[in-house]
């Protein structure tokens, strides 16, 4: 019902300004965690009536997304007419607020307890989540609605991770926080007493870090990869994407400060930056749209230790119009309590559609240098021109063994970023391949996990 990665650093501020537990007032006194309890010590059922619900997606604007989110609450809707003669309120989050940061859900707090005061609860969903609602009544009905309750299933990091700014690293478990893609909700006192605290005190964290699809596939020979690189990854990097998913990319260049004809590399007149890389990226985009490479719908930017699925972004692609202004990938954001904007994090790789770019470049935003933060500068730029940022939690900024496994476990990635500590071709053909990669027939290995497609 609720996805971690468009929350996950949100969730430090709001579990501080929970006092650290998942639920509070009675379910603290119970030891009842963020997982709902099914065991013998339940509360007493309460009664609960439809109308106490009010159901919050968290939509995004782009038309696809809008258009999902839009049949997810027809279907509430209608699910509630034969159930119930009162209707649900049912909330998208891209029509509710116009504040950037409204889908990490804070903002919204006070607006939802102001307006819907004398509701029961607030349940949290996303617009792929699939919801019966005499369940969800049934479940909410074994708490107690006068009490404090924040209720999902729970996950937590095995170890501390960047995604989550190594919150709590000396013991991880503790930080269990929901898994938004099952859904979540909180009790209307508890959205009561988060509004009071925030107006006291505001979440500290600048950043903030991540909460399947139909359609023709987008050919291959409509999608062109740049991988940034440098000299010094040649060698060490370079072969990794050439033994994996450069075998199934039609259109593809390499990016870097040095011309190395066996690979080959482009160079674009912008020195190698230690961080950064805003120069090379806009430069990127720039030969894009001339006339020195095909013109196709799509162009995906990724580092040169970023692993992809290319069949699976291709499937992800079919569901976008690339006359639109598309910015997709893993969003992040940056300053949202304070006016701030939101980003696609760069190392799970960033998709513009032609559109997306032409627009921007026109616009004349650029770099304020040449190792600006490529991936913050470029979220900037499309916030202003008012391009939301589209977000995929099929996209990761790290590696598998950064994200808790029941949250991987229903879900069939894109793409991981990072080498460290790991075999990056053993990740590849283990959450990336599919059945008719090339690879697969190359390497040998142990078998490979069967995972369902897109």
């Amino acid at each position: 019902m609720v996805t971690p990665l468009a929350l996950r650093s949100l969730l430090v501020p709001l579990l501080l300004l929970l006092g650290f537990n998942i639920a509070s007032g009675t379910a603290k006194e119970q030891g009842t965690s963020s997982q709902i309890s099914l065991d013998s010590n339940e509360p007493e059922k309460t009664s609960i009536e439809l109308y106490e619900v009010v159901f919050v997606v968290q939509s995004q604007k782009q038309s696809f997304h809008a258009n999902q989110a839009t049949k997810l609450k027809q279907d509430i809707l209608l699910q509630a007419q034969a159930f119930s003669q009162h209707l649900p309120t049912v909330l998208l989050i891209h029509e509710l607020s116009k504040h950037e940061g409204a889908w990490t859900i804070i903002p919204i707090i006070p607006h939802l307890s102001t307006t819907y005061g004398k509701k029961s609860w607030i349940f949290f969903c996303e617009e792929q989540t699939r919801i019966q609602i005499p369940k969800l009544l049934e479940v909410l009905s074994r708490y107690d609605k006068t009490e404090e309750w924040f209720l999902g299933k729970a996950l937590y990091d095995e170890q501390s991770t960047i995604i989550h700014h190594y919150a709590f690293a000396e013991d991880p478990v503790v930080f269990k926080y929901p898994d938004f893609a099952a859904g979540w909700a909180m009790s209307i006192p508890l959205v009561h007493r988060l509004a009071k605290q925030l107006k006291i005190e505001k979440p500290f964290a600048d950043f903030t870090i991540d909460l399947k699809h139909e359609g023709k596939l987008v050919e291959k020979e409509n999608i062109f990869f740049a991988v940034k690189t440098c000299k010094k990854f040649h060698q060490e990097r370079i072969p990794i994407v050439k033994k994996t998913w450069e075998k199934q990319a039609a259109l593809i260049e390499y990016y870097s400060d040095h011309v190395d004809s066996s690979i080959p590399t482009q160079y674009l007149g912008i020195p190698n930056t230690e961080r950064g890389h805003c120069g090379k990226t806009f430069a990127i985009l720039e030969r894009f749209v001339s006339h020195a490479v095909p013109e196709v719908p799509w162009l995906m930017i990724v580092d040169d230790d970023t692993l992809i699925s290319i069949p699976r972004l291709q499937r992800l692609l079919s569901c976008y119009n690339p006359k639109e202004p598309v910015f997709l990938g893993e969003r992040y954001g940056y300053g949202l309590g304070t006016g701030g904007y939101s980003y696609i994090t760069g190392g799970g790789g960033i998709v513009f559609s032609r559109e997306a770019v032409k627009q921007l470049l026109t616009s004349g935003c650029s770099c304020y240098s040449n190792d600006a933060p490529d991936d913050m500068v470029l979220g900037m730029c499309f916030n202003s021109l008012g391009i939301p940022v589209t977000h995929s939690p099929l996209f990761h900024q790290a590696r598998p063994m950064d994200y808790p496994k029941d949250f991987l476990a229903h879900q069939v990635p894109i793409s991981f970023h990072k080498h460290w500590n790991i075999d990056p071709i053993e990740v590849y053909l283990t959450w990336l391949a599919n059945e008719d990669d090339p690879v697969l027939h190359q390497i040998i290995r142990k078998p490979k996990i069967e995972r369902d497609d897109l």
